[in-house]
């Protein structure tokens, strides 16, 4: 399959002070070869699609996994509909062992539906899978979460949190793209999503550019990657990617983490959307400074002009402050309601 843009660089022999202390701080993603091709998920698939199967069978604990299936004419692109009414695909729950039916009928048939079960935390779903499978870079507190399905297509969006993805069976291309690329990206529904985050509208393997013409800027930007069983991206934070699986059996565990935080970045989004953007041009620039001074600026924090206890949610992170602006937001949301 073709590829698009330039190749995300590799590492080999990773450990966890080289990700930690190297990876990590460029804030690029980064290939991870070999990463988990001592896994015995990995071995298993490796074999046969029934033994990967059985395999996860040992560790299911029953309960539904939420599955997507779509027509053959899909193409395996879970997307929205032509007319924007509704999505292309059926979304409901079932046990992984019809999961795993479907998928095996569809390895042994050829050109059937497209079937995947997507994001099933492990300790739910798979509780004795993490032990199994351990993850080498980050704590074991981690939370793997599975991603099972055949030759099947995930548009581009981005997380809001790090994440590693770990390709254990199957082949998975990544193309991926900054987060400043935005604009470019003409993206979809913010609140109206396939499955969570708000997506590109444009397909990167066959771009319309009369539609989206901007996009020719964002794809000069592209990152690529290919992904063989035991490799493993990092892909950080706002990074936007369009993962495609291209076997008729594919297992894809992920990890996400991000420093704890217990306000949402993206309601805030929505929030100053609907507090500041149809305001007039030049008030909005007005704005622009005062939310760089306050939030994005490297000393956005800094008070210190201010007595200590007379900064309120202008001193630094704790859990009083927190409150504070809690106490502010639910005042003045109150009013407005």
């Amino acid at each position: 399959m073709e590829t698009i843009g330039k190749p995300v660089r590799e590492w080999h022999g990773v450990t966890r002070q080289i990700f930690e202390t190297e990876v990590v701080p460029m804030g690029e993603p980064a290939v991870l070869r070999g990463l988990v091709a001592d896994w015995p998920a990995t071995i298993a698939g490796s074999r046969t699609g029934r033994e990967l199967v059985t395999y996860l069978a040992s560790h299911d604990s029953g309960a539904p996994l939420s599955t997507y299936v779509g027509a053959p004419a899909i193409a395996g692109r879970f997307f929205y509909r032509e007319d924007m009414n509704g999505f292309n695909f059926d979304r409901g729950t079932a046990p992984f062992r019809a999961v795993a039916d479907m998928l095996l009928g569809d390895l042994a048939r050829g050109a059937g539906p497209a079937i995947y079960s997507g994001a099933a935390s492990a300790v739910e779903h798979f509780p004795t899978f993490a032990a199994d499978n351990p993850m080498p870079l980050l704590e074991p507190t981690a939370t793997p979460r599975l991603w099972i399905g055949n030759a099947v297509t995930v548009s581009t969006h981005y997380d809001t949190a790090d994440n590693i993805a770990c390709v254990a069976v199957g082949h998975r291309h990544f193309t991926l793209f900054p987060p400043a690329q935005v604009a470019n990206l003409y993206v979809g529904p913010l609140e109206n999503t396939i499955s969570g985050q708000p997506v590109s509208m444009v397909d990167p393997l066959a771009p319309d550019l009369e539609r989206f013409p901007r996009y020719a800027l964002a794809a000069e930007t592209a990152r690529s990657a290919v992904l063989a069983p035991g490799d493993a991206i990092y892909v950080p934070t706002m990074w936007w990617h369009h993962v495609r699986s291209t076997e008729r059996l594919n297992l894809l565990v992920n990890y996400w983490w991000s420093p704890p935080n217990d306000a949402s970045a993206f309601e805030a989004l929505i929030y100053a959307m609907l507090a500041v953007r149809n305001r007039p041009a030049v008030e909005r620039q007005n704005w622009r400074a005062f939310f760089d001074h306050y939030v994005f600026d490297a000393d956005a924090a800094d008070a210190e002009h201010l007595p200590e206890h007379a900064r309120g949610i202008l001193g630094p992170s704790s859990p009083e402050r927190t409150a504070l602006m809690r106490e502010f937001l639910q005042r003045g949301l109150g009013r407005r309601s």
